[in-house]
């Protein structure tokens, strides 16, 4: 080429280019600082409305998400019988009323418990304070004594006053959770029922046959990964609410096997779930035993446990199959707690999971793998 052409022709063709390539660039828009900075403003904007009308809707999001993941935990079994010869409403009926009879089933062995324990919560709270305030006194430097309860105008009377007015709280608050029961069932039957037809509704949305099997890869790896997880947990958390339970049994708490069942539901709540069990498990030893050192042991023992679990078994069972980020789902779990509660905590393990997942399958990396696999 450089024979051909020489070395004027050359400089001459380079010079072109380089005015081609500045014209290029001053007919290109020009980004200024000020439209940058109101692009992003509008993407700020647009995401504080987004958070608002997601917490405003909490009462109906928070029974559809519910479902919604529910539904994806079962969607391997509801293929399983679906592949049986069932057809898919009657297949969402059962497996909805197999969850619902689970969750009757644990509602009727926690009544009892928390029925005793609310008949004896004067009773409790009475012996608590007798037993907490003398370990106050010996604390000089905190200048707390029991004179300090007394004088703040917190005391055992008020407390037990106000417990008919906590009582009608709860009370009023049952009619809005019913609601959300009945919602949170009616989405899950139908989500169930109509879960084939939602995934090819969804798949033939995109044009294109890549960005098909990109969202039919995605899906499968949202049900594999929702439904391994949920399923291996079930059985290692399963076994830490037996060890729990004969835990609290040997440090003489009462109603240990309410104290498993607690661990076994606390510990789908990462960090949260074990660190309110393992202080509830230390104020509950703490008044029953005299000693210090004996009250403590029973969450001393839990703490362990639930560590050796969490490093050893659950990574030893699941693998690099499904790694979870810690710090991803700790924020999760803030973050969904200061928006929905309770059922956000709940929700935050599940949606970080799905995101994570959808994030692993997009990788560049991932695409191109998948694209060696395919066939022709």
């Amino acid at each position: 080429m450089h024979e051909i052409l020489g070395k004027p022709a050359e400089r001459r063709l380079l010079r072109g280019s380089i005015d081609l390539e500045k014209n290029l660039r001053e007919d290109a828009p020009r980004r200024y600082g000020l439209d940058i900075a109101a692009a992003w403003a509008a993407i700020g904007i647009f995401a504080i409305m987004a958070m608002a009308v997601v917490y405003l809707m909490a009462p109906i999001l928070i029974p559809l998400c519910l479902a919604v993941v529910t539904g994806l935990i079962f969607g391997v079994a509801a293929e399983k019988l679906n592949e049986f010869g069932i057809p898919p409403l009657p297949t969402a009926l059962l497996l909805a009323g197999l969850f619902g009879l689970g969750l009757f089933f644990l509602a009727g062995l926690l009544a009892e418990p928390i029925t005793q324990l609310a008949a004896n919560a004067p009773d409790l709270v009475r012996g608590a304070y007798d037993r907490i305030t003398p370990l106050f006194s010996r604390l000089g430097w905190l200048n707390i004594s029991q004179e300090t309860f007394q004088s703040s105008g917190i005391t055992m009377e008020k407390v037990l006053e106000n417990t008919g007015s906590i009582l009608g709280i709860l009370s009023s608050s049952l009619t809005p959770a019913l609601l959300q029961g009945m919602i949170f069932f009616a989405a899950l039957v139908l989500f169930l029922s109509a879960r084939l037809k939602l995934r090819q509704m969804i798949i033939m949305a995109f044009p294109r046959r890549g960005q098909r099997l990109t969202t039919i890869r995605i899906m499968n790896a949202i049900d594999s990964a929702l439904g391994y997880y949920f399923a291996t947990a079930a059985l290692v958390y399963g076994a830490l609410g037996v060890v729990t339970a004969l835990i609290t049994w040997g440090g003489g708490l009462a109603m240990p096997a309410l104290w498993g069942l607690f661990a076994f539901l606390s510990s789908f709540v990462p960090f949260l779930g074990v660190t309110l069990m393992t202080i509830a498990l230390a104020t509950a030893g703490v008044l029953t035993h005299e000693t210090l050192m004996m009250g403590l042991m029973p969450a001393l023992a839990f703490f362990l446990v639930h560590l050796a679990m969490e490093n050893l078994v659950m990574p030893a069972v699941m693998g690099k199959r499904l790694e979870v980020n810690a710090f991803i789902i700790f924020t999760a779990i803030i973050f969904w707690t200061w928006m929905w509660g309770a059922a956000g905590a709940m929700l935050a393990l599940p949606l970080s999971i799905i995101g994570m997942t959808i994030a692993d399958e997009l990788r560049p990396a991932k695409r191109k793998a998948n694209k060696r696999n395919l066939p022709g």
